[in-house]
């Protein structure tokens, strides 16, 4: 993987997702176009926390390497050195796993 040069601003976090599963449960092989994105990945980095009214930022409840939960349609997708990565709220994040 490369090294990650993006700091998020705010309240944002830049996740990499965790790769789809290439077998179901049954043991049907799933082809690449077949396979659902999946809505987990780990955090590797979070932003300084959201500005609050009275001029003052909220602590940031991610850390990084937390495996998060997300939903399907959340953040911006971009590619940066040859990786594809999220963007998105800390707000779009379901949970963190474990």
């Amino acid at each position: 993987m490369a090294k990650l040069n993006i700091r998020p601003l705010g309240d944002k976090v830049i996740i990499k997702r965790v790769e789809a599963e290439a077998k179901t449960a049954g043991g049907i092989v799933l082809p690449d176009t077949a396979r659902e994105k999946p809505k987990r990945g780990v955090v590797l980095a979070v932003g300084n926390g959201r500005l609050l009214d009275d001029g003052t930022r909220s602590k940031m409840q991610l850390a990084v390497n937390d495996e998060v939960l997300f939903t399907s349609y959340a953040g911006t997708e971009i590619k940066y050195g040859g990786e594809e990565y999220i963007i998105m709220d800390e707000g779009d994040i379901l949970g963190v796993v474990g």
